[in-house]
């Protein structure tokens, strides 16, 4: 794909999502190991913290970055970084170590502008650092192409788990109309939902040129999860999520732009938070529930794929699965639309390939 040639080191076009409290340099970095490409989620992280991620990674791509770029990247959100000035410190740190990619979301146009630049103005020499920028909105996506200089857009669906934006369609609807507004050579990628190698193909198909996975991720050891929410998301169905603004309550974790909030299993935090109930005892209830790792009432963020998820195995070997049982389905799909055989008349020679 566009994204597997720009992204010389990677086999397989899946993305582990740059989740801020789950995805840390060792899930990244085995999933670029496994083929893909992994990302570091920034979150809050300050630049000591993230310098400690990134030599996570780097020992254990020993290996492979013995090229100009570390093959990870790492995701930042807009509005945090505008939050005060330890953010064009940390961003600073992800571009010393050489990272191949940077990601940001979540912040006003004026903000996504103004680091999209500070990354240009501070990467080191070398290749490019690729920009990737994650939205739901196709005239911003063309705005961050031609404007702001990004090279990869990353369409985000309604399926997210975790943060995104509540009005953003579903992918089917959402990547047809990026690739609508934005030239061909630009790859875009989905994000939202994903749990198996058959929606990697149908995304394929209908023209993304890779997948964001999130959810299917943190059942990885290496994820920062613990098993408390790794046995949530094993017993969770389909229906278990819910887009909802509880846990920011419940965690006064508020600031985050109009539009968006987060999509996780449905707990006692949602239903309090829905029933009006207080929210000094709402933030109380939480922070006694993180002390005993209970889920009843913790954050397990997850997307709609969930209930399609039934084990935990190392990120390398999800990338493996992935990538199998997409050229798997791929292979189905190109066996069903077989070419008509030779006929005689003219009628049959038009019609070409038929489901």
């Amino acid at each position: 794909t566009r994204l597997t040639s720009i992204l010389a080191d990677i086999r397989t076009p899946v993305l582990v999502a740059p989740m801020a409290g789950a995805s840390g340099g060792a899930l990244a970095a085995e999933c670029t190991l496994g083929g893909g490409f992994g990302l570091i989620g920034a979150g809050t992280s300050r630049d000591n913290q993230l310098r400690d991620e990134l030599k996570i990674a780097a020992a254990r791509l020993s290996a492979k970055a013995q090229g100009a770029r570390l093959p990870v990247g790492v995701g930042f959100l807009g509005w945090q970084l505008d939050s005060g000035t330890w953010g064009a410190d940390t961003l600073r740190v992800a571009l010393e170590h050489n990272v191949a990619a940077i990601w940001l979301s979540f912040g006003d146009n004026s903000s996504i502008a103004k680091w999209a630049r500070f990354v240009r103005e501070h990467e080191t020499p070398g290749p490019r650092t690729l920009l990737f920028f994650q939205t739901a909105s196709p005239s911003d996506a063309r705005k961050a192409v031609e404007q702001w200089d990004f090279d990869v857009i990353v369409a985000q669906g309604c399926e997210s788990g975790g943060h995104g934006f509540a009005d953003a369609p579903p992918l089917t609807a959402l990547l047809p109309a990026m690739r609508a507004a934005l030239p061909a050579e630009v790859p875009v990628l989905v994000a939202g939902g994903l749990a198996n190698g058959s929606q990697l193909a149908g995304m394929l198909a209908m023209g993304a040129a890779g997948a964001v996975y999130g959810t299917r991720f943190l059942l990885a050891p290496e994820s920062k999860y613990n098993d408390a929410q790794r046995a949530a998301l094993l017993a969770a169905s389909s229906s278990a999520t819910v887009r909802t603004m509880a846990f920011d309550h419940a965690r006064s974790t508020l600031g985050w732009p109009a539009g968006v909030d987060g999509r996780g299993l449905r707990n006692d935090t949602v239903a309090d938070f829905e029933s009006g109930g207080d929210h000094d005892e709402l933030r109380r209830k939480y922070q006694e529930a993180l002390k005993k790792n209970d889920t009843s009432r913790t954050i397990v963020w997850a997307g709609t794929g969930v209930g399609l998820m039934d084990t935990v195995k190392p990120a390398k070997d999800i990338v493996k699965e992935l990538h199998t049982d997409c050229v798997r389905h791929l292979a189905a799909v190109a066996d069903v639309l077989k070419p008509e055989p030779a006929a005689s008349n003219q009628a049959a020679l038009h019609e070409g390939s038929k489901l």
